[in-house]
């Protein structure tokens, strides 16, 4: 879903990030409120006082979609799921469960929670309005209240539409799941009706675009029609993966025969001998069986290219951690959602200190694409 993350601040334990995509978003928020929006609404103010409330009211948006995952997250949180972080990106936020719910009271509970906060903040929101009418504040900020009143009111009730992954068809996914006790079935139900809502979407933009009824209204309600469409695609895929692979240990597609490297090596032997013939991203430095570290591109890209042959693997080997390490008694889960929060598509078994295999994304794939074909009906 994301591209390249940059963390902006960390909120009772939760990393808050946001996506290289969500600048794109920003700029459009900014420009639409004060070029359209608040002229439209509230007459007779300068290009200037537009411009400082378009920046205010993107602000207080993306102060609202934080607040609404945050209240997702320390829900799931509540109830033992681990919760990656919280990422705004250009359709808004997402708080990145590593798991599915383990109950259907859990999966509710998480879900309605983005949505009463919206309300609760809504309402908020709505009080201070009336105070700063009632105190004479100047317009402008009581205009962008009355904006973000009416935005969180607007965001409680797009996330409850029942289209999954919004809150509403998670709401709904959680009560097929009580009431049949297959969260499998559930999820089907619930991503193809995501699906179906994300082509009504489609089909609505492209024809507002079509007829005249607003270039970029329509083409916001085609974006966020993909977006939701493969969004409940993807989420059912990755449960069957999950529940595929649940059981499965990493033996299955673990490679023994694996290539490492000596520390004794020049980095110019590396280079040539390594990284230009196997084109892998990451190797594991050893003596012998004995696991010493790693080394990666970004380890060689710090020196110099003249003193390639006057250092050793050794010289700029790195200690090994759980980013790219897994036992052999781990389950194939584990690995996947290894893999998933780090982005490294290898990961090196560990036992003891010494290394006894290695797995890759692409093997895991291929395992993954096999017991699917044979075991999912």
């Amino acid at each position: 879903m994301f591209g390249k993350r940059i963390p902006l601040f960390k909120l009772f334990g939760f990393s808050v990030n946001v996506d290289v995509s969500w600048f794109i978003l920003a700029a459009l928020i900014i420009w639409t409120l004060s070029d359209s929006f608040f002229p439209s609404y509230f007459e007779g103010f300068s290009k200037v006082a537009y411009l400082w409330m378009g920046i205010t009211g993107a602000l207080g948006l993306f102060a609202s979609i934080i607040f609404h995952e945050f209240c997702h997250s320390l829900v799931a949180r509540r109830y033992g799921l681990p919760m990656r972080g919280i990422t705004l990106f250009i359709f808004g936020g997402v708080a990145e469960m590593l798991e599915e719910p383990r109950s259907p009271k859990a999966e509710f509970l998480m879900a309605i929670a983005g949505p009463v906060s919206s309300v609760l903040l809504a309402t908020g929101l709505y009080l201070i309005r009336m105070v700063g009418v009632w105190l004479a504040w100047p317009a402008p900020i009581n205009n962008v209240l009355y904006y973000l009143v009416l935005l969180n009111f607007a965001l409680a009730v797009f996330n409850l539409l029942p289209a999954f992954p919004l809150d509403g068809g998670r709401v709904l996914r959680s009560i097929l799941w009580a009431v049949r006790g297959n969260l499998r079935w559930a999820t089907k139900i619930a991503s193809q009706l995501g699906s179906g809502f994300g082509l009504f979407l489609i089909i609505m933009g492209i024809l507002c675009v079509v007829m005249g009824y607003g270039f970029v209204v329509g083409v916001w309600s085609a974006l966020i029609g993909m977006f939701i469409r493969n969004a409940s695609a993807r989420s059912y895929k990755q449960l069957l993966e999950r529940r595929t692979l649940d059981g499965d240990e990493i033996w299955h597609f673990m490679k023994t025969d694996v290539v490492t490297v000596p520390s004794s090596i020049s980095i110019g032997q590396l280079v040539n001998d390594y990284f230009y013939r196997y084109h892998f991203e990451m190797f594991a430095v050893c003596d012998g069986d004995l696991l010493l570290g790693c080394i990666s591109p970004e380890e060689v890209k710090q020196v110099p290219r003249e003193q390639w042959d006057n250092l050793t693997v050794g010289d700029l080997v790195v200690p090994c951690s759980a980013e790219n390490t897994i036992s052999p008694q781990s389950s194939a889960v584990k690995a996947l959602s290894i893999m998933s929060q780090t982005g490294n598509s290898r990961l090196m078994v560990v036992d003891a200190g010494r290394l006894v295999g290695i797995i890759t994304l692409k093997d895991m794939l291929k395992f993954l694409d096999l017991k699917m074909n044979l075991e999912v009906k």
